[in-house]
């Protein structure tokens, strides 16, 4: 039997030109624990950005819409 070869995974985004700045940092790791919580949906990633006391882009309170666009802002 033949052994497929290995081809690394290269998605465009996990290979930037740069490091993430703080902010991205913050919600990245975010990401990482509404996750862990088992969030599945913007609304669950919600409350997290909340207690961590992330503000969203326009200062005011987060909603899954500004969540939606401030994800697509950071994945372009």
């Amino acid at each position: 039997m033949m052994k497929k070869p290995f081809i690394p995974y290269n998605e465009t985004h996990q290979t930037r030109c740069r490091e993430p700045d703080p902010y991205e940092n913050l919600i990245g790791d975010a990401l990482e624990a509404a996750f862990a919580r088992g969030a599945t949906t913007l609304g669950g990633i919600l409350p997290v950005l909340v207690e961590r006391d992330i503000p969203a882009p326009d200062g005011g309170a987060w909603s899954e819409a500004s969540l939606a666009a401030e994800l697509a802002r950071l994945a372009a």
